[in-house]
Parts: C-alpha cells; structure tokens; sequence
C-alpha cells in the first residue's frame, strides 16, 4: 500500500504541534510552581481545580505523541521496503534511547557525572521503535491485534511486582512496573514502562494505513471521527464500571466537582487502559476535523510539530536555564540546580517557587522564545532534505 509522503500531512503536524507547546506547561510547572515541591497535582485531598487541570490537560501530551510516532513511522514506509523500514525504525530507535541517556538526562539535571538516569518518554518511543521494527514483518492483520491486546490488556499486569534492586526487577521495570533503582551510587528512575507505550505505537502505525494516497478522504474523517467517540464513549463506559482499565478506581466525593475530578485522574505511569482512551480519543476527533487549509495561527503551532525532537531538547535546556537563574534571584545556590533526583524531589529547593499565574506566564514566554529557533530549523529541514541524518532529529 503506498502511503502519501510527498507531501506532508498538516493536520498530524498541527495535532503534534498543539501538545508539544501545552506539554512544556508541565514542565515549567515542575521547575517553578511552588506547590510542585510540596504535593502532586492530582492529590485531590491538595489540589485546586485549575491546578489539577493544569495537570491534567498535559496528560494528552505524551499518548498523542506516540501515538503520530507510529503513524509517522508508516507514512515512512512510503518508498521504502520492509527492510529499508525495518532499518530506519531500528537505528533511530536506538538513536533515541541514547539521547535521552546522554542529552536529555543532562538537560533535565545539568549533573554532568550522570549520578542520575532518567528514563522517560524518549526512552520509551526508542525502545518501542526498536520493537516496531520487527513487528512490521507481521501481517497488518496480527500487528493491529498485538496493539489491542497490549493497551486492553496490559492492566491485567498491575499486581504483578519483581520485589527488590535485581537485574530482574529492574527488566520487568522497564516492561511495566515504574521503579527506582540503585546501582552503586548511579540512580535510575523508570519513568515509561514501554509495554502500553508499545501498543499505542502499534495503534499508530496502523492508523497510519487511513493516510494511504487511495483512501478517500471523507472516509477518512467519518473513520477518525467514529474511533474517537467510540474510544470516549468507552473511557465513560469502562470508568463508570469501576472495575477494570485503571489501577486507580475513582470514588463519589462531598462535592460533585471533587467527584468528576477522580472520574478523569487516570494513572499515566503506566497508562493505564482509561488514561489511553480518555486521551487518544480526542486526538482521533482533532485529526479528523483538523484537515483544513493552516492559517495565520495554526501554521506556526505546526512549525512546532514539525521539529518535535529539536523543540524537546531545546525546550528542556532553557527552563532549566531560567529555573537556575529564578533559583539564583530568590536566594538559592546555582548549584541547587544540579540535579541528583527529579527535580520536585529534590531537598535542597524546599522552600523555591512561584505562582501558578507566573508558570503559565513564563511558559507562553518561553513558546514565543522558542518558535524562531523552531521555525529556522524547519525551513533547514526542508532546504536540505538531501542530508539523511536530519530524518534523525
């Protein structure tokens, strides 16, 4: 089947571009909001409201993500053979599983010794990749049915727990159980247990087959549109039960507002069955009323969709700038800065913080700081599409 590649896809650059930007709200949060020192956002016992919304909107960030990795990993089939795929996903995979070891983790904590690894969302879409490689010699058939089965099944794995600091608690950690470990004095933090991650890439990769060049348009949408209520109505459906889909069950609250906030605070570490659902659902509805022609507005959040990898990385880089820099203003040491943990859980910046009001503030700065980097770096990409390695970054 051959997939549209020629000309790229606004409506997936747009839908990548949007949680791009508001996922750089939560972490600006982590590294300015007062509270986030003190309490998670979801604690409902804590939270305000536009607090936990602040939260929970960012939740939309990662799935949506991982779930156009996958589909961009199909349209990148277009021209190529299954081994010429195959090779792609493989090495860039590993490109990324390494960049977040060697780049990100030193963006997150500016501790060149390393004493810390943290293993998040980059991690899990490179080691996901890897997996993806070989599962595209599949028929398309069995590799739908390896992704329903890893994101409907994989809750069934919650109580299952390898107890301990071994080789294999820590192989299990990275399938499905976040976990810290301790390796001498090297700390490693499993963030993204890749098994759901997996399945939403396999999802993704298969959804990719409604871009195809001979799949009709209108299709297409009432397709999208369909799976996205389908995927909504089921997150309703299977929360209300109560039974299945979340480790976390929600319960009736003094205040109805209290009440549909444990409705919606679903349990992203892993992601849960609900927390995909109530996610990609609404991405689905997005991709199919979002093909239209980009205005003014909507073409420079695209530009950010375009460059996914260079705005991550530099985004990351500059609001640990800055929160030296605000640490440093308010009385702290620069060196409070220097990371041996997540950043929230570090003692050293008890005490540091801002309002809420200054985080959204200072991250709608920063998007704006941001998109001329962006934007000159998507029109190098385009301008030299001749160099191979750019399809890396």
């Amino acid at each position: 089947m051959a997939l549209s590649k020629s000309k790229r896809i606004e409506s997936i650059d747009l839908l990548r571009g949007a949680v791009m930007i508001i996922m750089a709200l939560d972490h600006v949060r982590d590294y300015f909001h007062k509270d986030a020192f003190v309490f998670d956002p979801t604690d409902l016992g804590k939270t305000s409201g536009i607090l936990f919304f602040t939260r929970w909107i960012t939740h939309f960030c990662a799935p949506i993500f991982v779930f156009l990795a996958g589909v961009s990993a199909r349209l990148n089939s277009y021209g190529k053979s299954r081994a010429e795929l195959s090779f792609f996903l493989f090495t860039r995979g590993i490109w990324l599983m390494v960049a977040e070891i060697l780049i990100v983790t030193l963006e997150w904590t500016f501790n060149p010794h390393y004493s810390v690894l943290i293993l998040q969302v980059i991690w899990a879409i490179g080691a996901s990749m890897v997996i993806l490689a070989l599962l595209i010699r599949l028929p398309m058939r069995l590799i739908l049915l390896i992704g329903l089965l890893l994101v409907f099944g994989h809750n069934l794995l919650d109580t299952t727990h390898v107890p301990g600091n071994t080789g294999g608690a820590f192989f299990w950690s990275l399938l499905h159980d976040r976990k810290v470990f301790h390796v001498g004095d090297l700390v490693i933090l499993v963030g993204y247990p890749i098994l759901p991650w997996l399945g939403i890439m396999v999802l993704g990769y298969c959804a990719g087959n409604l871009y195809s060049r001979d799949y009709d348009p209108v299709k297409r949408k009432k397709t999208l549109a369909w799976m996205g209520l389908g995927a909504i109505a089921l997150f309703v459906i299977v929360r209300a039960i109560n039974i299945y889909g979340d480790p976390s069950h929600w319960v009736a609250r003094e205040r109805p507002v209290l009440t549909l906030l444990s409705f919606l605070n679903t349990t992203k570490y892993p992601p849960s069955l609900l927390y995909i659902l109530m996610t990609i659902g609404p991405a689905l509805i997005f991709l199919a009323y979002g093909e239209v022609t980009l205005n003014a507005f909507t073409g420079k959040i695209a530009v950010f969709g375009r460059v996914p990898m260079f705005y991550y990385i530099l985004h990351i880089v500059l609001i640990h700038a800055l929160a030296i820099l605000a640490a440093v203003l308010t009385g702290y040491k620069w060196t409070d800065m220097v990371l041996a943990s997540w950043v929230t859980d570090s003692p050293q910046l008890k005490g540091y913080g801002f309002s809420l009001s200054f985080v959204y503030l200072l991250w709608i700065v920063m998007i704006l700081v941001l998109y001329p980097f962006c934007k000159w770096y998507d029109q190098y990409k385009r301008s030299h599409r001749e160099k191979w390695w750019l399809s890396y970054f």
